[in-house]
């Protein structure tokens, strides 16, 4: 995903920390069994607070998962892993905060995160000046891999950043090749609400639908504070479009599909995994059902490997779910130790061997909860597998999974 700067924080670190350690469910800084006397962290940078705590927390546990069950395995002979989370609640500046705090720290390995794409923007040239990898489980727009210009001349600007999901310049013409070949709908009407994420989401989707032969009956935009949508829908319903495709968050893309219907403009409102999340429904309301989202890999539940990460992240005892990217995260923190199980295998500490850790993620190929798990060389994962989601009964339901072509 993502840009998703939701709040405006003037808070301190301090007062973050304070924060996390009141919304998690068990004590992340311990990480249990011991596996050694050294210590090497992997970090956690996601909105632990805040309207995007459910998915930030999901974050968190899987990745607390991960590391519990590396440390049980003795994954990395003498060393113990232990999580480190911080709050970045979905700002950059915040986040700019944490990654300066675990650029700081000889300790850490590794960090995953962030979930928005705003926020990497801010934590990826301070993490790559420390030489300290990062692996996000949701960031999607395309520029953080591969440069400003990385639909005519990719270039590769931060060497210590991955990520476990597919991105936009993929899930973009994926909805599109969605509602052009299989909904059949050849009229939309896109909107997005002017931040890094949606932009990014609704430029590759309309590319893709005009390519088909769709037409985009309005293109607007919101404001990302916006509530009242009234003025948007009074643009957007005379153009007539059989679906509204909209690149932004749930919590604004709720009452939007909410107040679309009660205005008449009863078509369904589709968007990327952004929308994907059960409190878009409770927003939404009633009327929620047709609508539509794309989100990255094929569903958890679908995978026997899915299957047991759910049932282990169960029976760990976390009190808020996995939620859309705990499966992600999970991947996320294990490609962070299989890098690990390389670069410490003979290392006295953890910082001196940071070029090693780099050189050997970028090297891993592993089956993990979402499929195999590896990097090209922007380190974008290699799968290219998404799927689109309806509303059904007021629950989102999956409909298609493919590979993107």
């Amino acid at each position: 995903m993502y840009q998703r700067s939701v709040f405006k924080v003037g808070a301190s670190l301090l007062v973050a920390s304070l924060a996390l350690s009141a919304c998690g469910s068990r004590n992340s800084s311990t990480s249990s069994p011991s596996s050694g006397g050294k210590t090497a962290v992997i970090g956690i940078m996601a909105p632990l607070s805040g309207n995007l705590s459910a998915l930030g927390l999901g974050i968190q546990h899987s990745v607390e998962l991960a590391v519990s069950q590396a440390n049980a395995a003795n994954a990395i002979p003498g060393w113990t892993l232990k999580v480190e989370p911080k709050d970045d609640q979905g700002v950059p500046d915040v986040g700019k905060n944490a990654a300066t705090a675990f650029a700081g720290e000889p300790n850490v390995a590794g960090v995953v995160g962030n979930l928005n794409s705003s926020v990497s923007q801010s934590t990826q040239p301070v993490l790559s000046s420390a030489k300290i990898v990062q692996v996000s489980p949701a960031n999607t727009n395309p520029s953080l891999t591969q440069g400003a210009k990385y639909a005519t001349a990719p270039v590769r600007t931060y060497p210590t950043y991955f990520r476990t999901c597919t991105t936009d310049a993929i899930q973009g013409p994926f909805a599109a090749q969605y509602l052009f070949t299989t909904a059949g709908i050849k009229k939309v009407a896109t909107i997005n609400d002017k931040k890094t994420y949606g932009q990014g989401l609704v430029a590759a989707f309309t590319q893709e639908f005009k390519k088909l032969g769709g037409i985009i009956t309005d293109a607007e935009t919101i404001n990302p504070d916006e509530s009242n949508f009234q003025a948007v829908i009074g643009k957007v319903k005379p153009t007539s479009p059989d679906a509204v495709y909209y690149g932004g968050e749930y919590p604004q893309a709720g009452p939007l599909s909410q107040q679309m219907k009660a205005a008449g403009l009863n078509v369904p409102l589709m968007g990327g995994d952004g929308i994907y999340d059960p409190k878009y429904v409770v927003l939404a309301g009633t009327t929620a059902n047709g609508d539509l989202a794309t989100s990255v890999g094929a569903p958890t539940d679908s995978l026997a490997a899915g299957k047991k990460f759910l049932a282990d992240y169960a029976a760990a005892g976390y009190k808020e779910p996995a939620a859309a990217y705990g499966a992600y995260s999970y991947d996320a923190a294990n490609a962070i130790i299989n890098a690990l199980k390389v670069s410490l295998k003979n290392a006295t500490d953890v910082a001196s061997v940071r070029q090693a850790t780099i050189d050997a993620l970028g090297k891993v190929n592993f089956a993990g909860v979402t499929g195999p798990v590896a990097f090209d060389q922007f380190g974008d994962t290699t799968s290219r597998v998404l799927t689109v989601y309806k509303v059904e009964s007021l629950k989102w339901a999956p409909v298609q999974t493919k590979a993107f072509k």
